[in-house]
């Protein structure tokens, strides 16, 4: 008979915590949040790099017992209160919850009577737990049981203690259980005594406190607040060390992590799409991905390499990688153009003008590259057609066409900085005319939206459309017909993707968010947020503290499961393209925006929604950054703070021309210099030219006279 033993916590031993930062990795990382307060309850991040499981789980996911872990003196131990465990075939299985997803490197302290063989499996989410790991390597070739990770197994012989320890080439990116079990059949017969199990985290490598975010949010909404902080958790795990990156060429079975996915880049940390898989950078998450880095955990640093690495695997035509190391490959327009938009968020966000300058000659060559498949038409001709979270690519494809419009006015703020007037001027020509093309030849005004290409018959799809609002491609008069037609494709979890049938993405839900702010939809933008992302936080089987890639309308995890991915459980369950909702909460319920680079100039441009307060902030080089407001009786307060020597715009909400009292009437002379006044289309007060002392400031918005 194979017995599972869990031993009284009187036997339990001291276990050894890792150190602050993974490895030898130097920790130059922050070691305070820029915004300490109430909120940070809210944190999915563990305070040491050293975690142990929450629970311990019986094989059909029941709960069997706590796992506790003593602070003082530092030692993790398991704790139960009807004596030793036993677990004997044909359920030898005991699933370690770690309450929230983790990655890095797993030890395992025991004793042993008797020898035999012990299996180990990792799932992100509980559907998958049991005697294999969930989907990771991309083979889809399947072990002889059907699982194409499988286990891994290690052999054990009587001892009175001794540890297992994960091999660091199979360090296990992300997952929230960890599942033991005894290998074998009745002929065997051993006991084993499990003492400790700790899990060595590998992600945000070079800092020393995981908790010291830059930025920060904070609402009435519960559910929000968890949201913007799962957002901002995934991320940190998506922040790898540059040398465990999933392999290329792809094994199978089985899994191997430790690619060198750095090609030069000098920083440690590299950002990867998601943390189980593909440990690779895919560059179209990054629009997606960088802007809510910045606003949350403000790896400035981490971003900055990573967009390094791209354009070190830049082509000598001028092509960027659609996926970049190990896997090194191109042929993708759209992706090619999100890492010069994300450049462009990077600069904006930090005024690091040495970095620009390091990549302007392969910036503009990339643009070169770009542009030359603009033809007379005025729109993009997308050769380049790989893409992802749709089914087809190429022609004049509406999506392409929005993110190239994006690039085209990104770059010619770029240029300014480089004082290149001539390429300045230049872009923003091309920008003109393409937006012209745009609705000529891909709007459809039967439906009040853009077409996915110039074909009579193309569908409307979530993508080009969430796109074209946000980056204001969609004018004024059509802006409220483009928001009303994406809702069309609600249903109570989310926004389905017309051009991925049955598919509800991350990717293009978190344009779509943003896209309804843009559009001054936040009601509908916060609804939309709820479905989506509040559906999965809450989700019994999911992570409860990341974001998933992606799902089916039927609510099962199998994203893609039709289009391309072998497994249901291959779908990875902490992708940064998910995290839309962390920079739309800040930039446009909270809102606050960089309008210079750096910071010199800003927007404070609040949403309210149906919240009655929020709050929050982030940190560039130039300083802290941070606003809040409540609703009042009659109208609304707001506060903010801004670094010394920054000059902004305030757009105030204002059902009418509304009565303010506070900073602006107490010394204008000094704190601005002109009013926009009241805009009755907009529903807004604009004051601009506000000059920051450095020191909260205040007003208060009553309605009316």
């Amino acid at each position: 008979m194979l017995i599972f033993i869990i031993l009284l916590a009187s036997l339990f031993q001291q276990t050894t915590a890792a150190g602050p930062c993974w490895r030898d990795t130097p920790c130059t990382g922050p070691a305070q949040p820029s915004f300490p307060g109430s909120w940070e309850k809210y944190n999915f991040s563990p305070a040491s790099r050293t975690v142990s499981p929450v629970k311990v789980l019986r094989e059909d996911g029941s709960l069997l017992q706590d796992y506790a872990e003593s602070v003082n003196p530092p030692q993790t131990r398991l704790r139960q209160s009807q004596g030793p465990i036993q677990l004997a075939d044909p359920v030898s299985l005991l699933i370690f919850d770690f309450g929230k997803e983790v990655g890095g490197i797993v030890t395992v302290t025991y004793a042993v009577q008797g020898s035999g063989k012990v299996g180990v499996s990792f799932s992100e989410a509980k559907n998958w737990t049991g005697y294999w790991s969930d989907d990771s390597n991309g083979a889809f070739n399947t072990d002889q049981n059907g699982h194409a990770d499988g286990a891994l197994f290690f052999d054990v012989s009587p001892t009175q203690k001794t540890t297992y320890t994960l091999p660091d080439a199979q360090m296990r990116g992300g997952f929230r259980y960890l599942t033991l079990f005894l290998n074998g059949g009745p002929n065997h017969n051993f006991n084993i005594s499990i003492s400790s199990i700790t899990c060595e985290l590998s992600f945000q490598p070079e800092w020393p406190n995981l908790r010291a975010y830059g930025g920060y949010f904070n609402s009435n909404d519960d559910l929000l607040n968890n949201i913007w902080y799962a957002g901002a958790y995934t991320l940190q795990t998506n922040a790898i060390p540059h040398n465990t990156g999933r392999v290329f060429p792809i094994i199978s079975p089985g899994w191997i992590n430790n690619a060198d996915i750095s090609l030069g880049a000098p920083a440690p940390t590299v950002y990867v799409d998601g943390s189980k898989r593909d440990r690779t950078v895919w560059a179209g998450d990054l629009a997606i991905a960088v802007p809510s880095i910045l606003v949350s955990t403000g790896d400035v640093s981490g971003v900055k390499n990573t967009l390094v690495v791209m354009y070190n695997d830049q082509r000598q035509d001028g092509a960027l990688p659609f996926a970049g190391p190990a896997i090194n490959i191109y042929n993708s327009d759209t992706y090619h153009i999100a890492t010069l938009i994300g450049t462009y968020d990077y600069f904006w966000f930090t005024g690091d003008v040495q970095f620009l300058t390091s990549v302007w000659s392969k910036y503009k060559l990339a643009l070169q590259f770009i542009l030359s498949k603009v033809d007379s038409t005025g729109l993009l001709f997308v050769t380049g057609l790989d893409d992802w979270a749709r089914l087809n690519q190429g022609g004049y494809n509406s999506e392409a066409n929005m993110l190239l419009l994006h690039a085209l006015n990104t770059g010619s703020k770029l240029a300014i900085s480089m004082n290149d007037q001539q390429l300045s001027t230049s872009l923003t020509t091309v920008a003109e005319k393409l937006q012209r093309a745009a609705y000529s030849k891909l709007w459809d005004p039967t439906i009040g939206s853009f077409r996915d290409n110039d074909k009579a018959d193309s569908i409307h799809p979530q993508d080009a459309n969430a796109m074209a609002l946000f980056f204001s491609v969609a004018n004024a008069s059509n802006a409220d017909s483009v928001s009303q037609y994406l809702t069309t494709n609600w249903i109570s979890i989310g926004s389905l993707a017309p051009e991925l049938p049955n598919n509800l993405c991350g990717f293009g839900q978190s344009f779509e968010v943003k896209g309804h702010l843009v559009a001054r939809k936040a009601t509908r933008a916060l609804d939309l947020i709820r479905r989506s992302w509040g559906w999965y936080q809450n989700h019994p089987s999911g992570t409860g503290s990341t974001f998933i890639e992606g799902y089916l309308a039927d609510g099962s995890f199998g994203y893609r499961s039709a289009y391309g991915y072998g497994s249901y459980s291959y779908t990875s369950h902490a992708h940064g393209w998910s995290t839309g909702p962390v920079d739309a909460l800040i930039s446009y319920i909270v809102g606050l925006q960089i309008t210079q680079p750096g910071g010199s100039t800003w927007t404070l441009a609040p949403q309210f929604g149906d919240l009655t307060n929020a709050e929050g902030g982030f940190t560039t080089p130039k300083g802290k950054f941070s606003a809040k407001w409540k609703l009042i009786p009659g109208g609304y307060e707001i506060e903010w703070t801004f670094p010394g020597d920054t000059v902004g715009t305030i757009v105030l909400p204002a059902d009418d021309e509304p009565r303010i009292s506070g900073a602006f009437s107490a010394s204008p002379e000094t704190r601005w210099t002109q009013a926009g006044g009241y805009d009755k289309d907009s529903k807004t007060f604009t004051v601009s030219e506000w000059k920051s002392s450095g020191e909260q400031a205040s007003v208060k918005v009553l309605w009316g006279n």
